[in-house]
């Protein structure tokens, strides 16, 4: 059975009854980097992703339920940060949307703005249309919930090539996706192409302290395989400014995760997304590969008798910034405040 999140003071996370792991606590993650951090510079032309096996394997990977653990809580800590942010957007974007598992939170937030869901994987998309539009089995449920709303759409599309038009939309929200695509620097660009000026572009990805343990039982395994790079939220706020955006805020913290068995552990990662890194391991892991991660899993048990998994996650927001040409073969983008955005 899966966990029912609790409402605890914030920084604590309530897993409930959810068998396989214990998410334990909710701990600012330190702003100095430490010998495991794969941090990247913003000036790298891609990350070591193979984006077809992204697909892939999220294809797999049915609605995703297995995974909403995680992304459910932290949707719902995107919106608690949205709560303080003016904004009456009508029109917006899901970028990778999965299954379409945002979509009543965002409608219950913005009831008045049409929605476009994006991913790359048909057979997520396929669930959403089933349950959000008209014409799937389920579709009773999805109408009944946005009666009288604005349209829902769904597109399959590559997050760097929307194919959306230019300047259409008020707001682009984007929970845990961002940091599967090869091209995160593309990714903002294209945000900034489909953004109206003004238009905030709000999104969690994972970060460089995340599966710590995992890489480190790894090692201790003497097993060699790449694991994920995982941006840090530093050169996030870099990356937003060179791709045209103004005022970033960049936030993180760390979720720890605790386990009974290092089998339930691994079920949640591949569940999360797999191991799309380039020069991973290739094929099925055999008995003894698996046996020795096992092992050093289970040496890593901690004094509550659970072995942790930690999930760095980084959360960002900034404005789609005007183009300012004060010369030929010259552009500054504008810094300065733009009106209307923080709530009084």
């Amino acid at each position: 059975m899966r966990n029912n999140v609790g409402h605890g003071p914030p920084g604590s996370l309530d897993a409930g009854v959810r068998p396989m792991a214990l998410i334990t606590s909710c701990l600012p993650a330190p702003v100095g980097g430490t010998a495991i951090q794969m941090s990247l510079p913003p000036s790298l032309p891609s990350l070591p992703i193979v984006a077809a096996d992204v697909v892939r394997q999220f294809s797999r990977r049915g609605d995703l339920a297995q995974a909403q653990f995680l992304y459910g809580e932290v949707a719902q800590r995107m919106m608690g940060r949205l709560r303080y942010i003016r904004l009456q957007p009508a029109a917006l974007l899901d970028a990778g949307c999965g299954a379409g598992a945002s979509l009543p939170l965002l409608r219950d937030r913005f009831p008045n703005a049409a929605y476009t869901g994006l991913d790359a994987a048909e057979p997520l998309l396929a669930h959403a249309r089933q349950a959000w539009t008209p014409g799937g089995v389920a579709a009773w449920l999805g109408r009944l919930a946005l009666r009288g709303k604005p349209a829902v759409s769904f597109v399959r599309a590559d997050l760097a090539a929307s194919g959306l038009p230019p300047e259409q939309l008020d707001l682009v929200w984007s929970n845990l996706a961002l940091h599967w695509h090869p091209e995160p620097h593309a990714v903002l660009a294209e945000w900034r192409r489909i953004l109206k000026v003004g238009g905030l572009a709000m999104f969690s990805c994972l970060g460089p302290g995340t599966l710590r343990e995992l890489r480190e039982a790894l090692a201790d395994a003497g097993l060699r395989t790449a694991t994920p790079a995982f941006v840090d939220m530093h050169d996030f706020g870099d990356l937003l400014v060179e791709n045209g955006f103004a005022d970033p805020v960049m936030d993180q913290e760390t979720l720890t995760l605790t386990y009974e068995t290092p089998q339930r552990l691994l079920e949640d990662v591949r569940a999360l997304g797999g191991n799309p890194a380039r020069g991973r391991r290739a094929g099925l892991a055999g008995r003894a590969w698996l046996d020795r991660l096992h092992a050093a899993l289970e040496a890593r048990r901690g004094p509550q008798g659970r072995i942790s998994l930690s999930i760095e996650v980084a959360y960002g927001h900034a404005w789609r910034a005007p183009a300012r040409r004060t010369a030929p073969g010259e552009t500054h983008l504008s810094v300065s405040a733009i009106g209307g955005r923080r709530a009084g």
